[in-house]
C-alpha cells in the first residue's frame, strides 16, 4: 500500500499572491475546503503545505498556501502532485477501494482459473473498467459491475470475478 495518496495536480499559478490551479483527481473535490494538510514532492525535498483558502473555477480549485505569497514562490509548485498521507485522506465507503490498493493484485475467477494481473483501472462515465494482464501478456478488460466483480480481497491480495458470457471473446 502506498503512503502517499494524490488529490490532485498542480498546473499553473493563479494571480500574483501566491494561488495555484489545481486539477483535482479525487472524487470529492471539497476535501479542498475540508482537509488542510498537503504534501509536494519537489526534486530535493518534500514540503509539507497547509491551504489557506479554496475555490472552485470550473473543473479546477484555486488553492492559496499559508507562507506563500508571491507567484515567485509558488512557481515551483507547477506541475507537482498534490499529495495527502494515507491518515489524512477521506475514507472510503464500503465496498470502495483506493485504486492504488487494487493496481498489482492478482485476479481469479470464480471457478478458480487465475486470470493474470489488475493493471490499470480506466474510469469511464458509467463505471470503472478493470484492466488485466494475463501471464501471456495478452489484455482482458472486466467492467466493475457486480455481475463480473464478486470479491476483492486485500489481505489476500486477490479480486475474484465472474466472466459472463462471450467477455473473453471481445477482449
Amino acid at each position: 500500500m502506498e503512503d502517499l495518496l494524490r488529490v490532485g495536480v498542480i498546473t499553473q499559478t493563479h494571480g500574483l499572491r501566491g494561488e495555484v490551479k489545481v486539477f483535482p483527481t479525487t472524487d470529492d473535490p471539497t476535501r479542498f475546503k475540508k482537509k488542510k494538510d498537503y504534501i509536494i514532492q519537489l526534486r530535493r525535498e518534500t514540503l509539507s503545505l497547509q491551504v489557506e483558502s479554496a475555490k472552485f473555477f470550473k473543473q479546477y480549485v484555486i488553492l492559496k498556501f499559508k507562507g506563500y505569497d508571491t507567484i515567485e514562490s509558488i512557481e515551483p509548485f507547477i506541475k507537482k502532485d498534490l499529495l495527502v498521507t494515507r491518515d489524512n485522506a477521506i475514507s472510503c465507503k464500503p465496498g470502495q477501494f483506493f485504486i492504488c490498493d487494487l493496481i498489482g493484485l492478482d485476479v481469479v475467477t470464480d471457478d478458480g482459473m487465475k486470470l493474470g494481473t489488475l493493471t490499470d483501472i480506466l474510469e469511464t462515465g458509467a463505471n470503472n473498467v478493470y484492466e488485466v494482464t494475463t501471464p501471456e501478456g495478452k489484455q482482458v478488460l472486466i467492467p466493475s459491475i457486480p455481475q463480473c466483480i464478486l470479491n476483492h480481497d486485500l489481505d489476500n491480495k486477490v479480486i475474484t470475478v465472474h466472466l459472463l458470457d462471450g467477455l473473453l471473446d471481445l477482449n
